[in-house]
């Protein structure tokens, strides 16, 4: 499914990483985030965003280093916490893909398909994960504007 969605900030714990670290580097920083009480940290709550942004190939590709944050979703201007950042998520073309809930093991294997995708002209700028508080999942990449 193809959206428009408005800009939107996170607040959270940052990871600078790339997809060659990923799998070792991932699971502990989701680790990490749930032992730092970001939403306490930030009054911030709901559901969980995992945002990737800052890539070093930014609008070309995903082969770079990127900035990983998960957080939480709060006002725009939000000054982070010391020790967690803010990422902004620009008004951009979307692509919605919705996974089986409570399933967050298939989250790797999805992007692996959404790379895959010949129809999708992924931007690369900050593309995110959306874990909803009922187990709903929706990875979110970012697309290329058709104007």
């Amino acid at each position: 499914m193809r959206i428009t969605q408005e800009q939107f900030t996170i607040v959270g714990l940052p990871l600078r990483t790339n997809n060659r670290e990923a799998a070792s580097a991932i699971p502990p920083h989701w680790e990490s985030f749930v032992q730092a009480d970001v939403a306490g940290s930030t009054g911030a709550g709901g559901d969980v965003y995992a945002v990737y942004a800052d890539h070093e190939h930014a609008g070309v590709d995903n082969l770079g280093d990127y900035t990983l944050v998960i957080g939480h979703r709060v006002p725009d201007g939000t000054v982070p916490p010391e020790g967690l950042a803010a990422v902004v998520v620009p008004r951009s073309d979307r692509e919605i893909v919705e996974l089986e809930p409570g399933r967050p093991d298939l989250v790797g294997e999805a992007w692996q398909r959404i790379w895959a995708r010949e129809d999708l002209d992924l931007s690369y700028l900050a593309d995110f994960e959306r874990y909803a508080a009922d187990g709903g999942i929706e990875i979110s990449p970012g697309l290329r504007s058709a104007s």
